[in-house]
């Protein structure tokens, strides 16, 4: 799967994720200081799915209707980073199909997943 992980994404989560064999791009080694409008809009030409722990991302989708590939908000503070990163890495595994196209939340104890269908800018 290809995956955008925003510069706020524990270290951890990407050592996991890179280990589950996904594509990631990590904003904070390639691209720090990026705007959460170019991060959007890099997730969206690799069609990847964006994970970050930034809700600025819903205002931009559900307010200004930008167009997503895929969000997945994590809300998982509190926790040691080695478990962030199992539940994460659990998450997609089961989840992998319906997370694109949608604006999902995660916590330690649930996903939220939300289509988002625009068919209007």
């Amino acid at each position: 799967m290809n995956l955008i992980l925003d510069e706020n994404v524990d270290r951890p989560i990407f050592d996991q994720l890179s280990l589950d064999g996904h594509s990631i791009w990590y904003i904070f080694d390639s691209f720090k200081g990026l705007t959460d409008d170019k991060v959007l809009e890099l997730a969206n030409n690799k069609e990847a799915l964006l994970i970050t722990l930034d809700k600025d991302f819903g205002e931009l989708v559900f307010q200004k209707k930008l167009i997503t590939s895929g969000i997945l908000l994590l809300r998982l503070s509190g926790i040691p980073n080695r478990e962030k990163a199992l539940i994460v890495s659990s998450a997609l595994k089961k989840y992998s199909e319906k997370l694109f196209n949608s604006f999902s939340v995660l916590t330690p104890k649930s996903i939220r997943i939300r289509n988002i269908y625009f068919f209007n800018k």
